[in-house]
Protein backbone atom coordinates (compact mmCIF):
# COMPACT_ATOMS: atom_id res chain seq x y z
CA UNK A 1 0.00 0.00 0.00
CA UNK A 2 1.22 3.75 -0.97
CA UNK A 3 1.39 6.04 2.06
CA UNK A 4 -0.33 9.36 1.26
CA UNK A 5 1.71 12.26 0.44
CA UNK A 6 2.48 14.60 3.28
CA UNK A 7 0.85 18.25 3.53
CA UNK A 8 2.37 20.65 2.50
CA UNK A 9 2.40 24.20 4.74
CA UNK A 10 2.29 25.25 8.71
CA UNK A 11 -0.35 22.30 9.62
CA UNK A 12 0.78 19.68 12.64
CA UNK A 13 0.99 16.42 11.02
CA UNK A 14 -0.82 13.91 13.09
CA UNK A 15 2.63 11.62 12.51
CA UNK A 16 4.83 14.24 14.23
CA UNK A 17 3.52 14.31 17.94
CA UNK A 18 5.78 17.50 19.18
CA UNK A 19 4.76 19.72 15.91
CA UNK A 20 0.88 18.54 16.90
CA UNK A 21 1.37 18.97 20.51
CA UNK A 22 2.87 22.58 20.31
CA UNK A 23 0.18 23.49 17.31
CA UNK A 24 -2.57 22.62 20.04
CA UNK A 25 -0.95 23.60 23.34
CA UNK A 26 -0.59 27.13 21.01
CA UNK A 27 -4.36 27.00 19.71
CA UNK A 28 -5.56 26.90 23.01
CA UNK A 29 -3.42 29.54 24.03
CA UNK A 30 -4.50 31.94 21.65
CA UNK A 31 -7.81 31.10 22.29
CA UNK A 32 -7.84 31.78 25.50
CA UNK A 33 -6.18 35.07 25.21
CA UNK A 34 -8.43 36.27 22.58
CA UNK A 35 -11.21 35.45 24.95
CA UNK A 36 -9.37 37.78 27.90
CA UNK A 37 -8.66 40.35 25.74
CA UNK A 38 -5.10 39.40 25.41
CA UNK A 39 -3.02 40.12 22.45
CA UNK A 40 0.65 38.55 21.73
CA UNK A 41 2.99 40.77 21.63
CA UNK A 42 7.05 39.85 20.82
CA UNK A 43 9.83 40.75 21.66
CA UNK A 44 13.64 40.75 22.50
CA UNK A 45 16.96 42.09 23.44
CA UNK A 46 19.00 44.32 20.88
CA UNK A 47 21.37 42.17 19.13
CA UNK A 48 18.20 39.53 18.11
CA UNK A 49 19.77 36.44 19.66
CA UNK A 50 16.89 36.24 22.59
CA UNK A 51 13.31 36.24 21.15
CA UNK A 52 10.17 36.03 23.44
CA UNK A 53 6.07 36.42 23.11
CA UNK A 54 4.25 37.13 25.79
CA UNK A 55 0.64 37.51 25.43
CA UNK A 56 -0.59 40.61 27.78
CA UNK A 57 -3.48 43.12 27.17
CA UNK A 58 -3.01 46.11 25.01
CA UNK A 59 -2.89 48.47 27.31
CA UNK A 60 0.18 47.14 30.58
CA UNK A 61 0.38 47.70 33.87
CA UNK A 62 3.95 48.19 34.14
CA UNK A 63 5.43 48.32 38.19
CA UNK A 64 8.87 51.12 38.29
CA UNK A 65 10.54 48.87 41.22
CA UNK A 66 13.09 50.71 44.17
CA UNK A 67 15.06 47.71 44.74
CA UNK A 68 18.72 48.22 44.33
CA UNK A 69 18.87 45.94 41.54
CA UNK A 70 15.96 47.27 39.78
CA UNK A 71 17.07 50.96 40.39
CA UNK A 72 20.56 49.94 38.67
CA UNK A 73 19.11 48.47 35.37
CA UNK A 74 16.24 50.68 34.95
CA UNK A 75 13.68 47.41 35.76
CA UNK A 76 10.43 48.51 34.38
CA UNK A 77 8.48 45.21 34.01
CA UNK A 78 4.98 43.83 33.91
CA UNK A 79 4.20 40.62 35.32
CA UNK A 80 2.66 37.61 33.28
CA UNK A 81 1.97 33.75 34.40
CA UNK A 82 5.01 31.67 32.91
CA UNK A 83 1.93 29.72 30.68
CA UNK A 84 1.47 33.17 28.62
CA UNK A 85 5.41 33.35 27.88
CA UNK A 86 7.46 31.69 25.59
CA UNK A 87 10.78 32.16 24.85
CA UNK A 88 11.22 31.47 21.01
CA UNK A 89 15.08 31.60 20.79
CA UNK A 90 18.32 32.21 22.23
CA UNK A 91 18.32 29.92 25.32
CA UNK A 92 21.92 29.77 24.98
CA UNK A 93 22.82 32.93 24.87
CA UNK A 94 21.11 34.23 28.41
CA UNK A 95 23.00 33.81 31.24
CA UNK A 96 21.60 34.15 35.07
CA UNK A 97 22.20 36.99 37.81
CA UNK A 98 20.99 36.21 40.94
CA UNK A 99 21.78 37.73 44.79
CA UNK A 100 20.12 37.92 48.34
CA UNK A 101 17.45 34.99 48.51
CA UNK A 102 18.11 33.70 44.90
CA UNK A 103 15.10 33.64 44.18
CA UNK A 104 14.68 36.31 41.49
CA UNK A 105 16.80 35.09 38.35
CA UNK A 106 17.98 38.14 36.39
CA UNK A 107 18.36 36.97 32.75
CA UNK A 108 20.12 38.53 30.25
CA UNK A 109 21.70 37.90 26.85
CA UNK A 110 25.50 37.38 27.07
CA UNK A 111 26.32 39.05 23.32
CA UNK A 112 24.49 42.58 24.19
CA UNK A 113 23.59 42.46 28.19
CA UNK A 114 19.98 43.30 27.71
CA UNK A 115 17.46 42.07 29.92
CA UNK A 116 14.10 41.76 28.27
CA UNK A 117 12.65 39.27 30.63
CA UNK A 118 13.26 37.79 34.10
CA UNK A 119 11.61 35.50 37.17
CA UNK A 120 10.40 38.12 39.57
CA UNK A 121 10.66 36.86 43.38
CA UNK A 122 7.26 38.66 43.83
CA UNK A 123 5.69 35.73 41.37
CA UNK A 124 8.52 33.05 40.64
CA UNK A 125 5.65 31.03 38.61
CA UNK A 126 5.60 33.93 36.22
CA UNK A 127 7.83 36.26 34.03
CA UNK A 128 8.47 39.86 34.73
CA UNK A 129 8.81 41.23 31.07
CA UNK A 130 10.58 44.62 30.21
CA UNK A 131 7.92 46.84 27.96
CA UNK A 132 11.02 48.69 26.19
CA UNK A 133 12.30 45.21 24.91
CA UNK A 134 8.61 44.76 22.93
CA UNK A 135 8.40 45.23 19.15
CA UNK A 136 6.20 48.19 18.34
CA UNK A 137 3.08 47.89 17.24
CA UNK A 138 1.22 46.16 19.89
CA UNK A 139 1.13 48.06 22.85
CA UNK A 140 -1.96 50.50 22.84
CA UNK A 141 -0.95 52.36 26.74
CA UNK A 142 1.34 51.99 29.58
CA UNK A 143 0.23 52.97 33.14
CA UNK A 144 3.17 52.93 35.76
CA UNK A 145 2.77 52.00 39.16
CA UNK A 146 5.97 52.46 42.05
CA UNK A 147 6.59 49.69 43.77
CA UNK A 148 8.80 50.00 47.20
CA UNK A 149 11.21 47.35 46.63
CA UNK A 150 13.53 49.10 49.02
CA UNK A 151 11.51 47.25 52.33
CA UNK A 152 10.27 44.18 49.74
CA UNK A 153 8.71 42.28 52.51
CA UNK A 154 6.32 44.55 53.55
CA UNK A 155 5.38 45.90 50.20
CA UNK A 156 4.55 41.93 49.19
CA UNK A 157 2.39 42.51 52.23
CA UNK A 158 0.42 44.81 51.40
CA UNK A 159 0.54 44.95 47.83
CA UNK A 160 -2.29 42.24 46.12
CA UNK A 161 -1.66 43.79 42.84
CA UNK A 162 1.65 42.28 42.12
CA UNK A 163 1.34 39.54 44.37
CA UNK A 164 -1.51 38.29 42.19
CA UNK A 165 -0.17 39.17 38.62
CA UNK A 166 1.16 35.50 37.89
CA UNK A 167 -2.24 33.65 39.04
CA UNK A 168 -3.75 32.68 36.11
Amino acid sequence: PSTPPRRRGRSPQPSDRTSAASYCRFKVLSQKGESRGLVKHTGGCHCGAVRFEVWAPHDLHVFHCNCSVCTKKQNNHFIVPASRFKLLQGDSHLTTYTFNTHVAKHLFCKTCGVQSFYKPRSNPDGYGVCPHCLDEGTVRKITMENFNGKEWEVSMDQHETIRNMSIV
